[in-house]
């Protein structure tokens, strides 16, 4: 019976051999790519990593930052936005400068009160006051004098009849109201004439430096709102509302670096292509007037052509166009910036990496 058993469990393993002897030889076909890679279309050109960008008359994108530091209290835009020119970007918490500006443009309009009140003297109810203690001073004058008079007359008919003292008493009172009835004129001419012409200078010079210094304020103020330069498309919104910035952008936590707050891009139906072409093959380069380009999106079978713009002239270190920013590499490269219409079927977004051969 035991081998009986032994017979069929060896022709189950010989069956169990053969099947897999027979999948384990079967060749499956490979799947066809997703795409064709990036195929060089000239006979020598030369290849070129590249990156998207907004058309900009010289530099890439532009990056924004706060020219005052401070917590953001309000973003008034969202990433993806179109944005015309002067649009309100964001706002950084103004309270302190606000208060400082409002200060001293109440001290200007002191000052300017101040002027103005002196341009308008002589004032009246001065010139009231003067005038009566003129008259006044002229009333202390004539009392003085009859009493003096008086004792004149009772001094001629009788000698006797008055002191020395008493007469020389009379004769100083008159002098002493004569006296005080000339600084009462003066008082009077000098009310009169108004302020004084260096007065009047001095306030006003006085008035247009706190009219300055509140220009100036209000100059700073206006910088805790950021606007839009021109029009165009937010790209990146690296901050949010509580978040501090300061003029080297908003500090970015997984790079440990900091970033501009904003980002912005044209908005029109052109993009640039910058192309980072390696030292080595600088040589390579066809003359500018005869150069020609095609770019291939990443993972698409779509070529697009590239209209030759200009070269930056100055050959620098590559720098990886990843987020990390500050790493270099021993390869210098020379950028080179082509043009090229949006297309309408194919999604293009700043930053990103295309494939792209220069020939001629």
């Amino acid at each position: 019976m035991k081998i009986k058993w032994l017979f069929i469990l060896s022709a189950l393993g010989l069956l169990g051999a053969c099947y897999v002897a027979y999948f384990a030889t079967i060749t499956r076909a490979a799947q066809p790519p997703l795409f064709n890679p990036a195929a060089n279309p000239y006979f020598d050109g030369i290849y070129a990593e590249g990156i998207v960008e907004g058309v900009q008359t010289s530099g890439e994108n532009i990056n924004m930052y706060p020219e005052v530091p401070g917590t953001v209290k309000r973003i008034f835009v969202s990433e993806g936005q179109l944005v015309k020119k002067g649009t309100p970007l964001l706002l950084i918490d103004d309270s302190i400068q606000r208060a400082t500006t409002e200060q001293q443009l109440s001290q200007a309009q002191a000052a300017h009160a101040m002027l103005d009140e002196l341009k308008a003297e002589p004032r009246k109810e001065t010139l009231d006051v003067t005038v009566a203690q003129m008259n006044a001073a002229g009333a202390s004058l004539k009392t003085a004098s009859d009493e003096l008079d008086k004792q004149l007359a009772a001094y001629k008919i009788d000698p006797g009849s008055i002191s020395k003292d008493a007469l020389d008493g009379a004769i100083n009172a008159k002098a002493v109201a004569e006296r005080n009835l000339d600084v009462a004129k003066r008082q009077y001419d000098l009310s009169k004439a108004g302020a004084w012409v260096y007065d009047i200078a001095n306030q006003q010079k006085q008035y247009d430096a706190l009219m300055k210094a509140y220009a100036s304020s209000r100059a700073l103020l206006a910088k805790y709102m950021l606007l839009a330069p021109q029009d165009g498309v937010v790209l990146v919104v690296n901050t949010v509302a509580g978040a501090y910035v300061s003029q080297q952008g908003a500090y970015d936590t997984y790079t440990q670096g900091s970033n501009p707050i904003i980002s912005l891009s044209n908005s029109g139906n052109h993009l640039n292509v910058r192309c980072y072409v390696d030292e080595i093959l600088v040589s390579h380069l066809p003359p500018s007037s005869q150069i020609k380009a095609r770019m291939t999106v990443r993972g698409t079978t779509t070529e697009i052509p590239l209209t030759f713009d200009r070269i930056q002239p100055f050959i620098s270190p590559k720098i990886e166009l990843s987020n990390q920013r500050q790493e270099r590499v021993d390869v210098r490269v020379l950028p080179i910036i082509f043009q090229l219409d949006r297309p309408k079927n194919v999604n293009l977004y700043p930053g990103e990496l295309v494939d792209v051969y220069i020939g001629h």
